[in-house]
């Protein structure tokens, strides 16, 4: 089993990369055609949700740079 990758892209999509599944809101699982990456749309704009289409060309900035997350809260 592959590592699952993903890449949050500037001005783009999230590319997602290896062995995974993605499943609805019910568990639904989507029927990927055998695929092993895909982009997952984050502008809103594709028609194809969640995949992305591309729709967002022009339409969509934000630049991904990696940063740490704050803590964890402890819920006890």
């Amino acid at each position: 089993m592959s590592k699952t990758k993903i890449t949050v892209k500037s001005n783009s999509a999230l590319k997602i990369e290896g062995d995974f599944e993605i499943v609805d809101q019910e568990g639904n699982i989507y029927d990927l055609g055998g695929r092993t990456v895909i982009s997952l749309c984050r502008c809103g704009l594709s028609k194809e949700m969640p995949f992305c289409d591309s729709r967002h060309k022009g339409e969509f900035i934000n630049e991904a740079k990696a940063f740490a997350l704050p803590p964890k809260k402890n819920n006890t």
